[in-house]
């Protein structure tokens, strides 16, 4: 059997917020390999993670899989990839105790926080996308909720991969996985707000990362997965409608598990995919491939 070796590298998830969306199991996923882990969660959702991480109650939710006993994060760190540095936060948020009280939760001061306690960086997971205005169609969708829509979700990519690329330079390169949605490239009922178009963005922003980047080692890649019912896509209109319509008519006609794109974004950071750069994964039981 070829095994998924990640012992002794160091992942940083991005976007954990609950222990049902795909960050959560990736990141089981990951350290079920060996990886030791980093969360950079949002400055409203750490005291949530964290208390994930604790109570008796979740710890069903923490077991790993393949028996490799329960999930054991080093640290989470508060971070709000909207904002590079506390300059560009607008003084309302610096203001702003559930913000604040982390003290610098910017990407800068997020990885000022990291970089003492990691020999390096080896492993980055991408897993934040947000639109305010994401039941809206293209045509009602505001100016402003649209380019928030891209900051947050397209741009944080290239942000965050600038930021940690020096100490994944230093392990000797690393890889990057962001996820990604169909709603990127066809046309998908209430997937509106700007997120379409930065699903669109990420999609080919990491490919250009992955040009940027490819002569260091480090390999960008994407994994697109199905449709699937976590707390940040009750936001999207009907989800079980699109998660019913996904399986009725993928060429496997069942829904996906979060497992299955976290086993897959594990293929993708591990040695295994040592070749693979630039490339969009569908991990949507074929749904991709269909014409209608």
């Amino acid at each position: 059997m070829i095994p998924i070796d990640l012992s002794g590298k160091v992942a940083l998830v991005t976007g954990v917020g609950d222990s049902e969306s795909f960050a959560w199991f990736i990141s089981k996923a990951l350290q079920a390999a060996g990886a030791k882990l980093y969360f950079a969660s949002h400055p409203r959702m750490v005291g949530i993670v964290e208390n994930i991480l604790e109570r008796e109650a979740d710890a069903e939710a923490r077991a790993l899989p393949y028996g490799a006993g329960e999930l054991k994060v080093e640290k989470v760190l508060a971070c709000d990839v909207a904002y590079d540095t506390l300059e560009d936060a607008p003084e309302a948020i610096r203001n702003d105790r559930r913000w604040n009280k982390h003290g610098d939760f910017t990407i800068k001061g997020m990885m000022d926080k990291l970089t003492p306690l990691v020999p390096g960086v080896d492993i980055l997971i991408h897993s934040v996308a947000f639109s305010r205005e994401i039941k809206n169609r293209q045509l009602e969708t505001s100016r402003a909720a649209y380019l928030e829509a891209i900051g947050i979700s397209s741009y944080s990519l290239t942000a965050l991969t600038r930021a940690v690329a020096p100490m994944m330079e230093a392990r000797g390169g690393g890889s990057v996985v962001g996820l990604s949605y169909i709603g990127g490239v066809r046309v998908v009922p209430h997937y509106g707000g700007g997120m379409s178009t930065a699903k669109a963005a990420l999609e080919i922003d990491a490919r250009q990362l992955a040009g940027n980047l490819g002569s260091k080692n480090i390999r960008v890649n994407i994994i697109s997965a199905g449709p699937y019912a976590s707390r940040a896509a009750s936001a999207i209109g009907d989800i079980k409608k699109m998660i019913d319509h996904a399986a009725e008519h993928s060429l496997m006609p069942r829904p996906i598990g979060a497992d299955e794109v976290a086993n897959a974004t594990a293929f993708l950071c591990s040695p295994l995919a040592s070749a693979i750069t630039g490339h969009v994964l569908y991990v949507d039981c074929g749904y991709n491939a269909m014409g209608v």
